[in-house]
Protein backbone atom coordinates (compact mmCIF):
# COMPACT_ATOMS: atom_id res chain seq x y z
CA UNK A 1 0.00 0.00 0.00
CA UNK A 2 2.66 2.65 0.40
CA UNK A 3 4.34 1.46 -2.69
CA UNK A 4 1.18 2.61 -4.53
CA UNK A 5 0.72 5.87 -2.37
CA UNK A 6 4.45 6.88 -3.13
CA UNK A 7 3.96 5.71 -6.57
CA UNK A 8 0.80 8.07 -6.95
CA UNK A 9 2.27 11.03 -5.20
CA UNK A 10 5.02 11.43 -7.56
CA UNK A 11 2.51 10.93 -10.56
CA UNK A 12 0.71 14.67 -10.06
CA UNK A 13 3.47 16.37 -12.03
CA UNK A 14 3.17 16.55 -15.43
CA UNK A 15 6.18 14.69 -17.94
CA UNK A 16 8.19 17.29 -18.67
CA UNK A 17 10.37 18.08 -21.96
CA UNK A 18 13.92 16.09 -21.26
CA UNK A 19 15.44 18.18 -23.33
CA UNK A 20 14.65 21.56 -22.34
CA UNK A 21 16.02 23.44 -19.36
CA UNK A 22 15.06 23.02 -15.78
CA UNK A 23 13.37 26.74 -15.45
CA UNK A 24 12.24 25.92 -11.75
CA UNK A 25 15.77 25.25 -10.33
CA UNK A 26 17.36 27.92 -11.72
CA UNK A 27 14.41 30.48 -10.62
CA UNK A 28 15.12 28.79 -6.95
CA UNK A 29 18.57 29.71 -7.16
CA UNK A 30 18.22 33.39 -8.46
CA UNK A 31 14.94 33.73 -5.65
CA UNK A 32 17.63 31.94 -2.64
CA UNK A 33 19.53 35.65 -2.64
CA UNK A 34 16.36 37.42 -1.50
CA UNK A 35 15.13 34.69 0.69
CA UNK A 36 18.39 34.38 2.72
CA UNK A 37 18.47 38.13 2.16
CA UNK A 38 15.26 38.20 4.57
CA UNK A 39 16.43 35.11 6.81
CA UNK A 40 19.63 37.10 7.89
CA UNK A 41 17.88 40.63 8.07
CA UNK A 42 18.61 42.97 11.05
CA UNK A 43 15.13 42.01 13.06
CA UNK A 44 13.43 45.71 12.35
CA UNK A 45 10.04 46.16 10.88
CA UNK A 46 11.52 48.39 8.61
CA UNK A 47 14.48 45.74 7.06
CA UNK A 48 12.23 43.14 6.81
CA UNK A 49 9.72 45.50 5.39
CA UNK A 50 12.35 46.49 2.75
CA UNK A 51 13.78 42.90 2.01
CA UNK A 52 10.03 41.80 1.22
CA UNK A 53 9.49 44.23 -0.88
CA UNK A 54 12.68 43.42 -2.87
CA UNK A 55 11.84 39.70 -2.84
CA UNK A 56 7.81 40.46 -3.66
CA UNK A 57 9.18 42.71 -6.95
CA UNK A 58 12.04 39.97 -7.99
CA UNK A 59 8.98 37.58 -8.09
CA UNK A 60 6.62 39.87 -10.13
CA UNK A 61 9.59 40.41 -13.20
CA UNK A 62 10.23 36.75 -12.58
CA UNK A 63 6.41 36.21 -13.15
CA UNK A 64 6.23 38.69 -16.17
CA UNK A 65 8.93 36.69 -17.66
CA UNK A 66 7.99 33.19 -17.26
CA UNK A 67 3.99 34.55 -18.55
CA UNK A 68 5.70 36.10 -21.16
CA UNK A 69 8.24 33.09 -21.97
CA UNK A 70 5.51 30.68 -22.00
CA UNK A 71 3.24 32.80 -23.86
CA UNK A 72 5.53 32.58 -26.93
CA UNK A 73 5.46 28.90 -27.33
CA UNK A 74 1.43 28.84 -27.66
CA UNK A 75 -1.09 28.95 -30.74
CA UNK A 76 -3.38 31.62 -30.48
CA UNK A 77 -6.21 29.36 -28.73
CA UNK A 78 -3.94 28.46 -25.87
CA UNK A 79 -2.66 31.70 -25.54
CA UNK A 80 -5.76 33.27 -25.57
CA UNK A 81 -6.87 30.25 -22.81
CA UNK A 82 -3.08 31.26 -21.01
CA UNK A 83 -4.04 35.01 -20.91
CA UNK A 84 -7.72 34.34 -19.48
CA UNK A 85 -6.33 31.82 -16.62
CA UNK A 86 -3.61 34.95 -15.43
CA UNK A 87 -6.25 37.20 -15.36
CA UNK A 88 -8.24 35.12 -13.24
CA UNK A 89 -5.13 34.57 -11.08
CA UNK A 90 -4.44 38.19 -10.94
CA UNK A 91 -7.81 38.56 -9.10
CA UNK A 92 -7.43 36.09 -6.83
CA UNK A 93 -4.06 37.45 -6.10
CA UNK A 94 -5.52 40.98 -5.33
CA UNK A 95 -8.54 39.20 -3.34
CA UNK A 96 -6.36 37.28 -1.47
CA UNK A 97 -3.82 40.33 -1.01
CA UNK A 98 -6.77 42.40 0.62
CA UNK A 99 -7.35 39.72 2.66
CA UNK A 100 -3.98 38.98 3.94
CA UNK A 101 -3.87 43.07 4.37
CA UNK A 102 -7.17 43.17 6.38
CA UNK A 103 -6.44 40.47 8.77
CA UNK A 104 -2.69 40.75 9.47
CA UNK A 105 -2.93 44.10 11.46
CA UNK A 106 -0.66 45.92 13.65
CA UNK A 107 -3.97 45.60 15.96
CA UNK A 108 -3.76 41.45 15.85
CA UNK A 109 -0.69 40.76 15.20
CA UNK A 110 1.84 43.19 16.75
CA UNK A 111 4.82 43.74 15.26
CA UNK A 112 4.61 40.20 13.38
CA UNK A 113 2.06 41.81 10.77
CA UNK A 114 4.89 42.80 8.76
CA UNK A 115 6.48 39.61 7.93
CA UNK A 116 3.51 37.55 8.16
CA UNK A 117 1.93 39.75 5.13
CA UNK A 118 5.31 39.42 3.07
CA UNK A 119 5.80 35.96 3.89
CA UNK A 120 2.04 35.24 2.53
CA UNK A 121 1.78 37.62 -0.58
CA UNK A 122 5.64 36.29 -1.37
CA UNK A 123 4.18 32.82 -1.41
CA UNK A 124 1.42 33.16 -3.49
CA UNK A 125 3.64 34.92 -6.48
CA UNK A 126 6.38 32.54 -5.90
CA UNK A 127 3.86 29.25 -6.54
CA UNK A 128 2.61 30.58 -9.42
CA UNK A 129 6.30 31.55 -10.70
CA UNK A 130 6.95 27.56 -10.33
CA UNK A 131 3.43 26.91 -11.66
CA UNK A 132 3.65 28.67 -15.03
CA UNK A 133 8.11 27.57 -14.77
CA UNK A 134 6.13 24.12 -14.93
CA UNK A 135 4.13 24.59 -17.98
CA UNK A 136 7.06 26.16 -19.34
CA UNK A 137 8.84 22.78 -19.26
CA UNK A 138 6.36 21.24 -21.94
CA UNK A 139 8.03 23.49 -24.18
Amino acid sequence: MLAVCLLASTLTHAIDNPDAPDHVSAFQQRAQTHEQGIAQTPHTTQSYGDAYAAYEAFLDQELNAAYTQLLSHLNAESGKALKQAQRQWLNYRDQEFEWIARNWTQENFGSSTIISRGDFRTKIIRDRVITLLHYLGNY
